[in-house]
């Protein structure tokens, strides 16, 4: 993707709360790498990023261990606390 094609970061935050529905309907299936999930959402892996960063800061996914220090990590949904 160019640089005029990106999108502008306010546009991307903006989008956020929907695109954490999404991401979630895709890792209650199985867990993903960024990569995959961008190319499930059909996103650039920058924006992916920024809202698997997002879900992560406040404790709606989480990385699982890797098998080698050069894989990507793969995120997984965390259950919901109930109060």
């Amino acid at each position: 993707m160019e640089k005029s094609e990106m999108r502008n970061l306010q546009e991307v935050l903006r989008d956020e709360m929907v695109m954490h529905e999404r991401i979630c309907d895709l890792l209650k299936k199985n867990p993903m790498t960024i990569p995959e999930l961008a190319k499930a959402l059909n996103k650039p892996s920058w924006e992916t990023t920024v809202w698997i960063m997002s879900m992560r800061r406040y404790g709606m996914v989480a990385e699982l261990p890797k098998s080698r220090g050069d894989d990507y990590f793969k995120y997984t949904i965390l259950p919901e606390e109930s109060e």
